[in-house]
């Protein structure tokens, strides 16, 4: 069985992703609930706090899936393409709500946070979908999606914690 197919051999990838994700999880959580306040006071804002945190614990959730012992490739691609939709939906939906909400955005950051929003998301479905039918890239599907959501979760944490200052 090729490695992009093996869950076992990415154990050490989806242990490392478990404690990344969790630390980066609980910054932002921390960092939003000391500013809850002026967060909830707009709804850019929640939305934007949601992204993020649904894009880490996407994150953790996939590389979670990715640690059962001796999971059937197929049952694994399951769970992946399921997780992987209902991250897509719920990221797309919390990314037009704030940016339609922003009223500081211009047309250019809607487009890139809507394409890194879409780039944190898709791989992750892409993923299951691939180990489904074994061809296609496979795991290193989660390897991009697990970047890109990270850049996405920090990037939105950022700009909460720099957009309180406004």
């Amino acid at each position: 069985m090729q490695a992009a197919y093996n869950p076992g051999l990415w154990q050490a990838f989806f242990s490392a992703q478990i404690g990344a994700s969790a630390a980066l999880t609980g910054l932002i959580f921390v960092a939003v609930s000391i500013n809850l306040g002026m967060i909830m006071g707009q709804k850019w804002r929640v939305t934007r706090a949601a992204k993020a945190l649904l894009a880490l614990a996407g994150v953790l959730l996939a590389s979670t899936l990715c640690l059962v012992p001796v999971q059937h490739a197929w049952i694994l691609g399951t769970e992946l393409t399921v997780l992987g939709g209902l991250l897509w939906i719920g990221a797309t939906g919390s990314q037009r709500a704030a940016s339609h909400e922003n009223p500081h955005l211009t047309e250019r950051q809607r487009v890139l946070q809507s394409i890194l929003t879409q780039l944190s998301a898709i791989p992750f479905p892409a993923a299951g979908v691939s180990l489904l039918f074994g061809w296609g890239g496979g795991l290193y599907w989660l390897v991009a999606g697990v970047i890109c959501a990270f850049i996405a979760a920090l990037t939105d944490g950022w700009v909460l914690l720099s957009e309180i200052s406004r």
